[in-house]
């Protein structure tokens, strides 16, 4: 059973941001029973593919995945220019970020943040358009971070290809 959130669509992922992939896969991986992580290193987001806080923005990111099950375990570590992962990181240390939900329709999940007035911190598109996101700061409800995400049936392939290298659940 995916999780929902009442307005958006199903949990997917629980995202870390960490100065050090390795460790925090050997921490997380046994607590989840997450094995086979894909690391993607040095995804750039241009500044013409994302924002943050409404102004162009130009960084750098290794990037992590594996499953438990059928949640997403993400690790992001900032490695060039200033984004919400760095701001993150600078401020908080390594930790939780954010939750991701998966959205149908990008554009009416933004408009109905607006109405719930959820301001948006970052946004963009990445793999070359296969996934358009936003995050939402959502600090007043005690969270940092809910991420929307529009993503492509041939992204969706991708993931699944990772989930299936990932490992069984380990149930205690």
């Amino acid at each position: 059973m995916t999780s929902q959130t009442a307005g958006f669509g199903p949990i997917v992922q629980l995202a870390w941001v960490t100065d050090d992939l390795d460790a925090t896969e050997q921490a997380l991986g046994p607590a989840f029973g997450a094995v086979g992580w894909a690391r993607m290193p040095g995804i750039h987001f241009g500044p013409d593919a994302c924002t943050l806080r409404g102004e162009p923005a130009d960084f750098t990111a290794d990037i992590s995945l594996s499953y438990a099950g059928d949640l997403q375990l993400e690790l992001i570590r900032p490695v060039a220019g200033t984004s919400m992962y760095s701001e993150f990181l600078a401020e908080r240390g390594p930790g939780l970020h954010h939750v991701c939900c998966e959205v149908a329709d990008l554009d009416a999940a933004l408009e109905q943040a607006a109405r719930d007035g959820l301001e948006v911190v970052q946004a963009g598109t990445m793999a070359g358009g296969l996934m358009r996101f936003a995050y939402l700061d959502t600090a007043a409800a005690g969270a940092s971070y809910v991420e929307l995400a529009e993503i492509s049936a041939d992204l969706k392939a991708m993931f699944a290809d990772i989930r299936s290298r990932a490992g069984e659940v380990q149930r205690l």
